[in-house]
Formats: C-alpha cells, structure tokens, sequence
C-alpha cells in the first residue's frame, strides 16, 4: 500500500512536471495556438486509445465500437452544454455521458462479450452503428445529419492534459490490482482463468464498461474543442483512428500507447503541409513500423516506477 502511494505521487510529480514544461513553452512563444491544438488533440486521443487498450490489450476482447460511446459523450457535452453554457453545466454533461455509456456497454457487453475474436468485432462495430443512427434520427435534440453546431469553447489544453494524466494513471492503477490480474488472466486463457476460479464474463464486461466511459469523456472534450459535432464524425473510421494508435504503440502497454498518440499526433502536423498526399505518408510510416515491429514500438513492455523503486531499494 505503502509502495502504490510512493509511486502515485511521483507520478503526480512527473504530471505536474509535464503541465509546467507545456505552459512555460507556451508563455514564451515555442508553443503557438497551433501547436497548443496539436497538443488537446492528442490528449483526447491517449484518453481514448488508453480505454481501447484496457479493452484490447488488457483483458483481450477485440472491440471496434469505441466511436459509437465517444459519440454518446460528445452528443451529451454539446446538448447540455448548449443548454447551460457554463463549467458546472459542461461538467455534468461529462458524469451523462459516462453513465449513459456505462450502461449500455453493461446492457450489450452481457451478451456480446461470450462471442470471440472476428465475431466480438463485428458485435461491437453493430453496436457503435446502431447509436450512430440512433443520433441520425433523432429528430430536433440531436439535429439529425446537421449536428449541432454553437458548442461553447469549454475544452482547453490543461483540462485536456489533467484529464488524460488522471485517466492513464488511473488505468494503471486498475492494470496492478487484484482486479488487472484477474482481467490479464482472462487475456492469456480463459478457461484456465475459469479453473481457477475466476469469473471471466464479469472481467471482460469490467474492462468494456470502463473502456467506454473513457471514450464518452473524451467524446465530451472533442465537442467542447471542435465545438460543433455531426454523425459522421463518429463512423467505423473514427474506431479504426484509435485502433490504430493501440496497435502501433503496443497491445497491452499503456506506455506504448503514450508514446504512439504523441507520435502519430506530431506526424499528423508535420503532414498536414503535403495536401493530399498526408495519407499515404502517414499510412506508409505505418506499414513500415508494422513490418519492422509488428508487436508495436514497445509491444507488451510497461515502464515501471515501482520496479526502479525496488531497484534502488536493493540497492
């Protein structure tokens, strides 16, 4: 207990270490408005590629509807948010969504999560396109096809940042105790977990609930900073973009999946200057990566204060 509370607070040292480098640079001009949106942009992607990875990685469940809940989360920042322009407003639209994500990932995980593999994918992208469509037809609290437009501007780099930090470290946290081993259990054979006693399906349904809620918060901060939201937003693309940023940086390393957002997220700026021509860049720096390191940069590796702790302990 002792050890987890040293190790939580020097991460809370290295967080608070990382938001003044970003507001120094900032206040001097290194980081102009740009960079700074670079910067949101990928906070709001680690969130969600660290909740697919407790989905994927973690507990093993191959999921591809995280943007139907990043859907429900930012349709729940921009109605309330519209609704009551305020912090307090934005913050309860934020608790919504990860409730109403919550649940429904409880209601369709029950039954989903006993299928596998190509099956358990093709669930969950039915899933995420069934509250896509729901949101199409949802006549005037949804404004159908057109979105809503008019978000208030709530979402800023160090809420993006606090928000993100909380959320991986948490997830770490999560990934060390009884209940991570028991969720890395049912990953590497299930039914030697089932042998010894472990209830897979509760796990399995554990790491898809939180894996949603995070998506939903992170779908909430995407409208506070595009502040405009459409349907289209949210299609089997959008599941494919956060895959992405697991795969490359590790299934199953929360560290790994850092270092990719940061990665890809500066990538994506330097390509934006070659036009058309971004993606195939983007898409061959992918392949190349793959081919050279197709566990990921880091695969399952996972940096550890706790272990340089005990090193310097023995010592």
């Amino acid at each position: 207990m002792k050890k987890n509370l040293t190790t939580n607070l020097l991460w809370l040292l290295i967080g608070i270490f990382g938001f003044a480098l970003i507001y120094a640079l900032q206040m001097v001009g290194v980081f102009n408005d740009f960079a700074v949106k670079i910067i949101t942009q990928i906070g709001i992607n680690l969130i969600l590629a660290v909740g697919l990875n407790l989905i994927i990685g973690f507990s093993g469940q191959f999921s591809l509807g995280h943007a139907g809940f990043m859907a429900i989360g930012a349709y729940c920042g921009a109605i309330i948010g519209i609704q009551n322009p305020t912090y307090a407003g934005f913050a309860i639209s934020i608790v919504v969504g990860m409730v109403i994500s919550g649940v429904i990932a409880l209601v369709v995980g029950i039954p989903t999560l006993r299928l596998k593999g190509d099956y358990l994918a093709i669930a969950t992208l039915g899933v995420s396109e069934i509250i896509r469509i729901m949101i199409v037809n949802g006549g005037d609290l949804t404004n159908g096809p057109a979105g809503l437009f008019g978000i208030p501007p709530f979402t800023s780099w160090q809420m993006v940042y606090v928000i993100a930090f909380v959320t991986t470290v948490l997830t770490l946290n999560i990934i060390r105790s009884a209940t991570g081993r028991a969720i890395l259990s049912v990953r590497e054979d299930e039914i030697a977990a089932e042998s010894m006693g472990v209830w897979t399906t509760k796990y399995k349904v554990l790491a898809f609930v939180l894996g949603a809620m995070t998506a939903s918060i992170a779908g909430s901060l995407y409208a506070g900073f595009i502040q405009t939201v459409t349907p289209k937003d949210f299609t089997f693309m959008k599941s494919i973009d956060i895959l992405i940023i697991a795969v490359f940086g590790g299934l199953g390393s929360i560290t790994g999946t850092v270092i990719a957002a940061v990665v890809l997220g500066v990538l994506n700026m330097y390509l934006q200057n070659f036009g058309d021509l971004r993606m195939i860049i983007y898409s061959l720096a992918l392949i190349i990566v793959m081919i050279f390191r197709p566990g990921g940069l880091l695969g399952t590796w996972e940096f550890s204060l706790g272990k340089l702790l005990k090193k310097k302990e023995a010592k």
